[in-house]
């Protein structure tokens, strides 16, 4: 396991360990405790491991743990299905994930995302870097189709542009899950020097997201419904679908569908018009 996954690893164990209480495991609560959750012997006894080996686990020290200590770990803190599979790869456990690599935007993939206007659409990868899109997603988004290089990035523009950030209703739930989203897949990714440097890149532009990030959240992608307030449209509402594609490894799909008429209408309009809005 190299040193950067060690060290997510730790981080990851010792957030995930603050957040259990005593009873939640029917503990007693004994003594004031000087950090929140559970001690790490705590954590050790109840997944019946040694308290030294777990505590070098937590230090990030180059030890090994096998598939059926960490599901042990993972039960007593009470991990999620992204979080369990989080802690494998952190673990350096096998996994079928394919390696994202230099991912090449078929003209068949781009036809599609044509065939689906004025549904907006795009192809982004798993760290959510947008790839491609049809007329009605850059209608809906100039912000980011028009970005440079590196910054073609839906968590970018959203932590660090205010006008998008702003058009964002709910912003306080959708930008905290797009960074567990991110998260989730920086563990396939830890020792890529440019995931690195994506991250640092943003901690620092981003204060709100070096905060996040700090949060160890993990989680998959998955349907949203978003709302935005649009300059000219108003607020418009869609459900956002996500379909994985085996043609460009880690990527996936992201269709945008209208939630009501005044929606639909306002993606018809953003069409017709899509070469005066970007």
């Amino acid at each position: 396991m190299k040193e950067a996954k060690r060290s997510d690893l730790a981080a990851f164990l010792r957030s995930r360990r603050e957040r259990i209480t005593p009873e939640m495991v029917d503990l007693a609560p004994g003594p004031r405790r000087r950090t929140p959750g559970l001690r790490r012997e705590e954590v050790a006894q109840l997944a019946g491991v040694g308290v030294t080996w777990y505590t070098w686990l937590e230090q990030g020290r180059p030890i090994n743990a096998s598939t059926q200590v960490l599901d042990a770990i993972a039960r007593t803190l009470r991990l999620d299905s992204a979080e369990w599979q989080h802690l494998y790869r952190l673990a350096g456990q096998p996994t079928n994930v394919p390696d994202g690599g230099c991912v090449r935007v078929t003209p068949q993939i781009q036809l599609i995302l044509d065939q689906l206007s004025p549904m907006p659409a795009c192809i982004s990868t798993s760290r959510c870097d947008v790839l491609a899109w049809n007329d009605a997603y850059a209608g809906l988004f100039p912000e980011i189709v028009g970005a440079p290089d590196g910054e073609r990035n839906t968590l970018w523009q959203v932590c660090t542009r205010p006008t998008l950030s702003a058009a964002l209703v709910d912003r306080d739930h959708h930008v905290p899950s797009l960074v567990a989203v991110l998260r989730g897949a920086y563990s396939r990714h830890g020792d890529d020097p440019s995931w690195l440097e994506f991250v640092r890149r943003l901690c620092v532009a981003s204060p709100e997201f070096a905060r996040l990030w700090d949060r160890q959240d993990v989680a998959d992608p998955g349907p949203h419904e978003k709302a935005y307030k649009h300059g000219v449209l108003g607020d418009l509402r869609f459900t956002t679908t996500s379909f994985n594609s085996t043609a460009a490894p880690e990527t996936r799909m992201v269709v945008y569908l209208p939630m009501d008429d005044a929606s639909r209408s306002a993606l018809d309009w953003l069409v017709a018009h899509s070469g005066e809005t970007h």
